[in-house]
């Protein structure tokens, strides 16, 4: 049975585990031909087997989004190995930390989040687009989260949030600017999802998992496999009147 995404290139950064992994997977089941991108080499290639392993087609390439010349040499890398960039998921990012308040949170680590997370999204759409452009067109996904719609109780999360914030506004302003064009652009906005980045705070403040899991009305935490399925929708031609969207997957927590 043809998948929705039959011969389509796709990207996926962040891609080495969890929900980049999870979504890089659903997308060679519909199909997709993958690049994945990410620091960690050992689980990329992971990544990349588990693909072939299954029939399908992957290459790994080892990347720091927060270097232009690093993004731009992936898009090349890309067009290079297969053509066209025709879905991107730009989901690479770092987590909050440390767990200090506002007034005490040190310049170096806000400067790391906000170049990974906000500026490593820009980046990364900064030459996408311009692939898409000269093809016409594409979609892309950025990953957001619920803590870019709504603020936080968690000391630490100051960068993070803030950088999240700005990508969703990110998102639907490209979204607005290449409209016509035939690119769109949305963002996933998960919820608490159990991937190692989660899991690694769970394991350091263990008595905080009641408390994150009784703030989402379903009352468990998320999947990596349920914000793929999200992703891959926006990127294929069912989702083709959606464009600007920030989509929560989150178990209802932004809407108490």
């Amino acid at each position: 049975m043809p998948g929705t995404l039959d011969g389509k290139i796709a990207l996926v950064t962040g891609g080495a585990s969890g929900i980049g992994r999870a979504t890089a997977l659903t997308f060679a089941r519909e199909g997709a031909k993958l690049v994945i991108a990410d620091m960690n080499e050992e689980g990329g290639n992971q990544t990349v087997h588990m693909i072939t392993e299954n029939g399908g087609e992957a290459t790994f390439v080892q990347i720091d989004v927060s270097d232009a010349t690093q993004v731009e040499a992936m898009i090349s890398k890309t067009v290079e190995t297969y053509g066209r960039l025709d879905c991107a998921h730009n989901n690479a990012g770092i987590g909050a930390r440390p767990r200090v308040p506002l007034h005490e949170y040190p310049e170096e680590n806000w400067n790391q989040v906000i170049s990974i997370n906000l500026t490593g999204v820009w980046l990364c759409m900064k030459y996408e687009i311009a692939q898409m452009l000269q093809q016409g067109g594409g979609a892309i996904v950025n990953t957001a989260s619920i803590m870019g719609l709504v603020g936080s109780w968690s000391p630490g999360a100051i960068a993070y949030n803030a950088s999240k914030h700005g990508v969703v506004g990110l998102t639907k302003t490209a979204a607005l600017e290449y409209a016509k064009s035939g690119i769109r652009v949305n963002a996933v906005c998960p919820g608490y999802i159990r991937t190692p980045m989660v899991e690694n705070t769970l394991v350091n403040v263990p008595e905080i998992e009641e408390q994150i899991v009784s703030r989402h009305p379903v009352g468990r935490l998320g999947r990596p496999e349920e914000i793929a399925e999200a992703v891959v929708w926006m990127c294929s031609d069912a989702a083709s009147f959606v464009t600007g969207h920030t989509m929560t997957v989150d178990g209802g927590y932004v809407a108490q």
